[in-house]
C-alpha cells in the first residue's frame, strides 16, 4: 500500500464530514468551463488588479485589537437597532418612479426595478458561519420573514462567502420559482442545496443574462472566494450591473477599490442608484474591502466622475466583521457624501425608498454609538470640514 492509498480513505472520510453549509466544489463540465475562463490563470481565479487576500501585518497585534474588551464594545450598537418592520403594505403598490430599494441589512437589498423584483445577496440566517452555534451573529433582526417578501424574479449572488451566500436562505428560495444569477462556479453550491441547473445563470465577468426583461451583467470586483479552510479559488466573485427598460442600478458585492469602476460605469452606467460596500474595512486587508472614502470614489467613477444618482451604503451595521467602530462606516460615508456633493440614502434596515423621491437621510445610528474619533477629516487649515475635526460625541445625540 502506498502513502496515497493510505490517505485516500482519510480524505474520503473528511469529505463526508463536510457539512452542507460548506457547499460543493465545482467539477465536471462546470470545472471545464472555469478552466476556459480568461480570468482563471495558474489554477485559480485572478483579480483585475493584484490583491492580498490574507490579512497583512502581525496576527498577534490584530488579535490584540480585535479581542480587546473595550474595542469589542465599540463594534456593537449600545441599544436596539431601529429596524423598520417591512410590511406587505410597504411593498404592495409598485414604486411611483419605477425604482424602489429596500436594504434588509448588510448586503441584502430588494430592488424593484421597472416592474421586476431582484434580491441581492439575501442573508436571512442568524449567523454568517458554517455552524449554527459559532460565528458572527446578527446585531438586528431581519425586517420581515423571507416568506413574507413575496415573489422574486431573480436572486443575484455576488460571491460565496457566508455573509453573502446563506444556506438556509437559499434553501428557502430554492422552493420558489425564482431564477438565480451567480458568478462562475457558485452554481455548484446552489445545486447541492436544491436549486435546479435550469434555474441558474452562471456568468463570468462581462457576461450577461436577461431575466424577465432585465439585463444582468456580472462585472469585475477585487475580492476572493471560499467557504472552507482549503480555499481553492475555484469560484468567482463579481459586482453586478443591472439594466431595465428605464433604470440602471449597480451592486458592488465585496471589493477593494480598483480603476475598473470607471470602465464599468462607461459601459453600463450611469446608474440611478448604486449599492456600495463601505464596511468591514481594515488596514490588515486594504485590497479586498473599501473604506467609505474609497466607496464614494468608486461611486463617482461609476457615474463618469461626477455626483449622480443615489448611493446606498451596504455591508455595514448587521454583523461585526472588522475592528472599526460599529457606527464609523455610516458617519464616514455621511461626511464623504457631503464633501463630494453626492446624494446618499441612509435607510433603517427594512425601510423602502425611491432614489428619485425623498431620501432617508437621518443618521439613525447616532443614539446607539459612543463617541467616534474621525481620523478621515482633513487637518487644520485644509478646508471647511476641518472645523468639525476631533471626536464626534454621538452619545450626546441621545
Amino acid at each position: 500500500m502506498t502513502g496515497a492509498d493510505y490517505l485516500l480513505p482519510l480524505r474520503t472520510k473528511l469529505r463526508s464530514m463536510r457539512t452542507e453549509s460548506f457547499g460543493a466544489d465545482p467539477a465536471g463540465a462546470r470545472m471545464e468551463r472555469i478552466r476556459r475562463s480568461p480570468h482563471f490563470v495558474d489554477g485559480v481565479f485572478q483579480n483585475p488588479v493584484g490583491a492580498r487576500t490574507r490579512p497583512s501585518g502581525s496576527t498577534v497585534e490584530f488579535a490584540k485589537i480585535y479581542f480587546h474588551k473595550e474595542q469589542r464594545s465599540r463594534r456593537m450598537p449600545t441599544g436596539t437597532v431601529p429596524v423598520h418592520a417591512t410590511t406587505l403594505a410597504d411593498l404592495a403598490a409598485p414604486p411611483a418612479t419605477g425604482l424602489r430599494l429596500t436594504w434588509m441589512g448588510h448586503s441584502s437589498v430588494l430592488a424593484e426595478i421597472d416592474g421586476r423584483r431582484i434580491l441581492f445577496d439575501p442573508v436571512w440566517g442568524e449567523r454568517c458561519s458554517p455552524f449554527p452555534f459559532a460565528g458572527p451573529k446578527r446585531l438586528h433582526p431581519v425586517p420581515l420573514p423571507l416568506a413574507a417578501l413575496g415573489p422574486v424574479d431573480v436572486v443575484v449572488i455576488s460571491h460565496d462567502h457566508y455573509d453573502h451566500l446563506d444556506l438556509p436562505t437559499i434553501r428557502a428560495l430554492a422552493g420558489t420559482d425564482t431564477v438565480f444569477a451567480v458568478p462562475l462556479g457558485v452554481g455548484a453550491h446552489l445545486e447541492r442545496w436544491g436549486v435546479p441547473a435550469d434555474r441558474m445563470h452562471e456568468l463570468d465577468w462581462n457576461e450577461s443574462a436577461t431575466v424577465a426583461g432585465i439585463r444582468l451583467t456580472a462585472t469585475p470586483a477585487r475580492h476572493f472566494c471560499g467557504r472552507g479552510l482549503r480555499n481553492q479559488q475555484h469560484t468567482l466573485w463579481a459586482s453586478w450591473a443591472v439594466a431595465g427598460p428605464e433604470h440602471r442600478i449597480y451592486h458592488s458585492g465585496d471589493t477593494g477599490y480598483f480603476p475598473g469602476f470607471r470602465d464599468i460605469g462607461a459601459e453600463h452606467g450611469p446608474f440611478d442608484a448604486t449599492m456600495i460596500q463601505i464596511g468591514a474595512y481594515s488596514e490588515y486587508w486594504p485590497d479586498i474591502h473599501m473604506t467609505p472614502a474609497e466607496g464614494m470614489r468608486a461611486h463617482l467613477d461609476l457615474q463618469g466622475g461626477r455626483p449622480h444618482g443615489v448611493l446606498l451604503p451596504i455591508h455595514w451595521g448587521t454583523f461585526n466583521l472588522a475592528p472599526h467602530a460599529w457606527a464609523e462606516p455610516g458617519e464616514w460615508t455621511k461626511d464623504a457624501g457631503e464633501d463630494a456633493g453626492q446624494a446618499v440614502a441612509f435607510p433603517r434596515p427594512g425601510e423602502p425608498f425611491e432614489p428619485a423621491g425623498a431620501l432617508p437621510v437621518e443618521p439613525w445610528w447616532r443614539p446607539l454609538s459612543a463617541s467616534l474619533a474621525r481620523p478621515w477629516l482633513p487637518g487644520p487649515g485644509s478646508g471647511p470640514a476641518a472645523a468639525a475635526r476631533g471626536d464626534l460625541d454621538l452619545a450626546g445625540e441621545r
